[in-house]
């Protein structure tokens, strides 16, 4: 089976990478830049933008812009747990 230009997989390109999705992506990082030499890091939270360029996740901590070419694996995630409500104070 001979894969064709036309049908071969890109780089940062997966069908699911779509706004509102939750996500968590793997993507490559400047190893000097990083405080302890990792060459990888994950985002995860909402895509709230795509396109050829770029997804731009919304963390915790903020939105990150991911170069698209940068992705090394991306996954579509449930929603986040709810938290619990612990017994009531007397």
């Amino acid at each position: 089976m001979t894969m064709h230009e036309g049908h071969r997989v890109r780089a940062g390109w997966a069908p699911f990478l779509a706004e509102g999705r939750r996500v968590v992506l793997r993507y490559a990082i400047d190893r000097e830049r990083s405080p302890h030499g990792e060459s990888m890091t994950d985002a995860l939270g909402t895509i709230t933008l795509v396109d050829e360029a770029v997804v731009r996740v919304m963390t915790r901590r903020g939105e990150v812009r991911v170069p698209r070419a940068l992705v090394i694996a991306a996954k579509e995630v449930p929603p986040p747990p709810v938290r619990r409500q612990g017994p009531a104070a007397p």
